[in-house]
């Protein structure tokens, strides 16, 4: 990430190996940077942003949509999946998935590579977040019953493969929610912290995590809950800050 501000000019440079988004607010500033830059690269400049690292973007009257349905598309053909049938939540609200429950699989190569996709998917996925963090606990030894489970995530997507985050214009204020809940997981008896973060109207940051030790009590487990909200909040406001974006009040957790 590199920015440069340069009185009522911003800049923001985001690279990722060979693939590059530059923004701004001075039209000029940005295209003698692609200038200066191709003397130096052999670059192409592929004009408005469309599709970055699996990310699709589409513009509309109303904002800008955010999805990753060719992405979820490739995972369904990955487990030869794309004509299943949809089903409508991406995991059962009450089945808990134990440890050593099924038979174990001959080869996890299949179920590793799904549920590493299905991380990445959570870039714009939230609604997935808390069944994939299930998944990857069991990467280790997996079984038949926790490569359904998979399944039905993917199963789920097959029917919300345009499903994203739409962003709009709105204040530059910062609030987040937090919630846990109490010795969730049957296998330790450990919490599970969920998190989501607003700038205004738009989600920019969620997570769904197992706590990293026991908590006796709801209270200490919604407390972790709190300090690692509070932790996302403090890291995102200085993010901000970097980007010269100045908040009109605090954070609200």
């Amino acid at each position: 990430l590199f920015v440069r501000k340069s009185g009522n000019d911003l800049l923001v440079l985001l690279l990722y190996v060979d693939d590059i988004i530059l923004i701004g607010n001075n039209s000029v500033l940005i295209q003698q940077t692609i200038i200066a830059l191709s003397r130096e690269f052999d670059m192409k400049d592929l004009g408005q942003l469309t599709y970055f690292l699996g990310l699709q973007v589409q513009y509309t009257s109303m904002g800008i949509h955010v999805n990753q349905s060719k992405y979820a598309t490739d995972l369904l053909l990955k487990a030869c999946m794309t004509q299943c049938k949809p089903c409508s939540t991406p995991c059962l609200p009450t089945a808990k998935l134990l440890k050593f429950d099924g038979t174990p699989l001959s080869d996890p190569t299949l179920y590793r590579s799904l549920v590493g996709g299905l991380q990445y998917l959570t870039f714009s996925r939230p609604d997935i977040a808390f069944a994939v963090n299930t998944l990857c606990q069991f990467m280790h030894t997996p079984t038949d019953t926790h490569f359904a489970a998979v399944k039905r995530v993917l199963r789920y997507l097959a029917g919300t493969l345009t499903h994203g985050i739409h962003f709009t214009s709105s204040d530059v204020h910062l609030q987040a929610y937090s919630d846990a809940d109490w010795a969730g997981d049957v296998n330790d008896r450990r919490s599970t912290t969920g998190y989501v973060v607003f700038l205004g109207n738009n989600p920019i940051s969620w997570c769904a995590k197992k706590q990293s030790t026991v908590s006796r009590s709801s209270t200490e487990a919604e407390y972790r809950a709190l300090a690692i909200t509070a932790a996302e909040l403090s890291w995102l406001r200085q993010i901000l800050r970097d980007l010269h974006i100045v908040l009109d009040r605090p954070p609200v957790l």
